[in-house]
C-alpha cells in the first residue's frame, strides 16, 4: 500500500465515524467522497456511493423510490434538481422523508467547483420541540416560533462561515505562492510611494544593482541606491504624475546597464519599479550594429580600394616626378601639399582595411607600468608645452595578458583626441584599475566634455566631430571600440564635472609562468607553437613523438602538456595519464569521430595565440 492509499483509508474511516452523512461532488456533478452514513441515512445501492457516481443518477433513483412525493413529472423534478444544484449556492434546509424521519440539509460550494452536504437526522429534536410546544402552555407558539427562526439562521450562518473559511484559506495560499512565484523572478520587482520610500520588493534589488542591499522596505531610494536615485528620481516624479516611464541606465559601480519600467498605480498613491539587468541585450545590440556597419565598410572597401589604390599611386607617381623638377615656390608648394594629401589618403584607406579585417587580437604577457609609461613618452612629443599627461596606476606588479601593440595604439589614439578637445591646453590623465575582473583603462581630459551626439555616435564609422583644421577621418573611437570588442571588452564614453572621460574595460587575464610540454611531431608546427609559448612567458620542453613526451612526463616541474592529437606513434589523448592539465591540437573538423569524448579541450588548426592563450588560462584553471 502506497503512502497515498494509507493516507485516503484513514480518511474514509474518520469520515465513517461521523453520524452525520456527508458527500462530496465535484464541478463535474460527480460523488467525489462520502461515508457510511450517507448510504444507510438513504438507503442507496452501492453502486451510487463509489466515486464517479453521478448526482443525476442519485436523484432520479430517489425520486422514483418516492423520496420526495408523488411527481406528476418524475424527469422534470429531476431536471430541476439537478439544475438547482448546478448554482452551487450556499443553502439550509430541513426536509421530512416518506419513513417519517426529518433531516437538515446544510450545503456549501467549494472553491475547486463542486460543493459539500451535511445530512443530519433532527427527527428527535423536533419530536422534542413538538411535545414541548403541546405539554408546554407556559412556552407561547411566538417564543418557540422565534426560536426556530434563530436556530435555523445560525445553521445558515454556520455553513456560511464554513465556506468563508475555505476561500480565505485558498486566498492564503495563493498569495503565498504568487510571493514566492514573484521572488523567484530575475528582476526587481517593487513599489515606490509618494515619499520614494519601498512599501514592496521581492528581494532582488542587489541581483541588479550590485552593492544594494536586499532588504529595503521601509527606505527611500537616495538610502537604497545613493547617487544612482539622482538619476532615477525624475522619472519617478513623471510616473508619480501619472506618465508611465521606461528608460535606461548604466550603473557605474558595476558598469551594468540597467533598464528601469515605472508604472503609477491606480491610486495614485505611489508606483510600481521593474527593474531588469540587460547589459547582455545592449552589447549584442551595439555588437549587431557595428557589425552592420563594418560590413558596409567592407562593401565599399571592396568596391573603391583597388581603384582608389591606383589612382593614389598615379597621383603619388605624378607629384614625385614633379617635386623633382624646378619649379616656382608657389608650385613647389601647391606639389608638397598635393602629395600630403595623397599620403594622408593612402593612410585612411589602411585604416579602413585594417578597421574592416578584423584583424585578431594577440595577447603576450606584458608589464602594464612599464608599457603605459613607454607610452607617455611615446605621446609626449605630439602633446605639445601646455598638455599634461599623468599616470595613474593602481595594478599589482605582474604580467598582464594583452595585445600590447592594440592596447597603446588605442590609447594613444584617445590620447591624441583628448589634446585636441582641450585645443591643446590642459591635463590628460591615463588611468588603470583592476575592477571585478576587468581590467580599466581610463583616459579622463580638462576639456569641454563629449557633445550629447558624440556620446550617442562618437563610437561609429567615419563620425567625427572635428572640424576647420582638425577635420579627422571618424575612424579613432570606431577603431577603439573593435579592439575593445575583439578583445572581449567594451568603451564607455561619458562626462565628468572636469571634462570627457574614455573607460576601454579588458578582460584581466593573467597567467603566471609555466613550465609547458609540447608535444608536436612536425617540426615547423613545433617551432610555432614554441614561439607562440615562449612569447607569453613559458617556458617549454619539446618532443617530437608520443613516446617522448611520455617519457618526459616525470620532469619535475612541469605544470601543462600541450600535444597534437594525431600523433606519429599514437593518439595525444594517452597523455591524459601523466595527470597534467591537457589541452589537445588538431586540424581535423568538429565532428570528426576522433574528436568525439575526448579527455581534454581542443583547439582546432589553424589558432591564433589570443585562442591558445584563452585555452590555456582555462586549463590550467579548471
Amino acid at each position: 500500500m502506497t503512502p497515498s492509499d494509507s493516507r485516503a483509508e484513514l480518511t474514509q474511516s474518520g469520515l465513517n465515524l461521523i453520524q452525520q452523512a456527508i458527500s462530496i461532488f465535484d464541478a463535474d456533478m460527480r460523488l467525489a467522497v462520502s461515508n457510511r452514513p450517507y448510504q444507510q441515512m438513504f438507503d442507496l445501492p452501492d453502486a451510487l456511493t463509489r466515486p464517479g457516481a453521478s448526482f443525476e443518477e442519485t436523484i432520479t433513483f430517489l425520486v422514483a423510490r418516492g423520496e420526495y412525493g408523488p411527481q406528476d413529472d418524475p424527469a422534470q423534478a429531476v431536471r430541476s434538481r439537478v439544475e438547482q444544484a448546478r448554482t452551487f449556492q450556499p443553502h439550509y434546509l430541513e426536509r421530512a422523508r416518506p419513513n417519517g424521519m426529518v433531516i437538515s440539509v446544510e450545503g456549501a460550494p467549494l472553491a475547486q467547483g463542486g460543493w459539500i452536504a451535511v445530512y443530519t437526522d433532527i427527527t428527535q429534536i423536533r419530536r422534542t420541540e413538538t411535545l414541548l410546544q403541546s405539554r408546554s402552555a407556559e412556552l407561547s407558539e411566538q417564543v418557540l416560533a422565534h426560536a426556530e427562526r434563530l436556530s435555523a439562521a445560525n445553521r445558515q450562518l454556520a455553513a456560511t462561515n464554513a465556506a468563508l473559511e475555505e476561500a480565505s484559506r485558498i486566498l492564503t495560499e495563493t498569495e503565498a505562492h504568487t510571493r514566492q512565484v514573484v521572488e523567484m523572478v530575475p528582476a526587481h520587482i517593487a513599489h515606490m510611494d509618494r515619499a520614494y520610500r519601498y512599501t514592496f520588493s521581492n528581494n532582488q534589488l542587489s541581483g541588479v544593482f550590485p552593492g544594494a542591499p536586499a532588504r529595503i522596505l521601509g527606505r527611500t531610494g537616495a538610502e537604497v541606491l545613493g547617487a544612482t536615485f539622482t538619476r532615477i528620481q525624475p522619472h519617478v516624479e513623471a510616473a508619480l504624475a501619472g506618465q508611465p516611464q521606461v528608460f535606461e541606465i548604466t550603473h557605474e559601480p558595476s558598469g551594468r546597464r540597467i533598464r528601469i519600467a515605472l508604472t503609477p498605480d491606480a491610486a495614485r498613491q505611489g508606483v510600481y519599479v521593474l527593474s531588469t539587468d540587460v547589459t547582455a541585450e545592449v552589447q549584442a545590440r551595439e555588437a549587431l550594429a557595428h557589425a552592420a556597419r563594418r560590413t558596409l565598410a567592407a562593401q565599399m572597401t571592396s568596391g573603391l580600394a583597388h581603384d582608389f589604390g591606383n589612382l593614389l599611386t598615379i597621383i603619388l607617381g605624378l607629384q614625385g616626378r614633379l617635386a623633382k623638377s624646378p619649379l616656382p615656390p608657389e608650385a613647389a608648394e601647391d606639389v608638397a601639399g598635393t602629395l600630403a594629401a595623397a599620403q594622408r589618403g593612402v593612410g585612411l584607406l589602411r585604416r579602413i582595411t585594417d578597421m574592416v579585417a578584423g584583424d585578431g587580437v594577440n595577447p603576450r604577457p606584458v608589464e602594464l607600468l612599464p608599457m603605459l609609461q613607454d607610452l607617455r613618452r611615446l605621446a609626449q612629443p605630439s602633446l605639445g608645452d601646455r598638455v599634461a599627461l599623468e599616470l595613474d596606476v593602481a595594478v599589482e606588479p605582474g604580467p598582464v595578458m594583452l595585445d600590447p601593440d592594440a592596447v597603446q595604439d588605442s590609447l594613444l589614439n584617445l590620447i591624441l583626441n583628448a589634446r585636441d578637445a582641450m585645443d591643446g591646453a590642459g591635463t590628460i590623465t591615463l588611468s588603470a584599475r583592476h575592477t571585478a575582473g576587468w581590467l580599466d583603462l581610463t583616459v579622463a581630459d580638462t576639456g569641454p566634455g563629449f557633445t550629447p551626439a558624440a556620446l550617442a555616435r562618437g563610437a561609429e564609422p567615419f563620425f567625427t566631430t572635428k572640424g576647420g583644421g582638425r577635420a579627422g577621418s571618424g575612424l579613432g573611437l570606431s577603431m577603439v571600440y573593435d579592439h575593445a570588442k575583439r578583445a572581449g571588452g567594451t568603451l564607455h564614453l561619458a562626462n565628468t564635472a572636469q571634462g570627457g572621460l574614455v573607460r576601454l574595460r579588458l578582460p584581466w587575464r593573467r597567467i603566471d609562468p609555466q613550465l609547458i610540454l609540447l608535444a608536436e611531431d612536425d617540426p615547423d608546427l613545433r617551432t610555432r607553437f614554441r614561439e607562440m609559448l615562449t612569447d607569453m612567458g613559458h617556458a617549454v620542453l619539446e618532443a617530437g613523438s608520443l613516446a617522448e613526451a611520455q617519457a618526459l612526463g616525470d620532469i619535475a616541474g612541469l605544470t601543462l602538456v600541450l600535444s597534437d592529437l594525431q600523433l606519429g606513434d599514437g593518439s595525444g589523448a594517452a597523455l591524459a595519464a601523466l595527470g597534467l592539465p591537457l589541452v589537445l591540437m588538431t586540424a581535423l573538423p568538429a565532428d570528426h569521430p576522433e574528436r568525439q569524448a575526448l579527455p581534454a579541450p581542443v583547439l582546432t588548426k589553424p589558432f591564433s595565440a589570443a585562442d591558445l592563450a584563452a585555452a590555456l588560462a582555462s586549463a590550467i584553471h579548471d
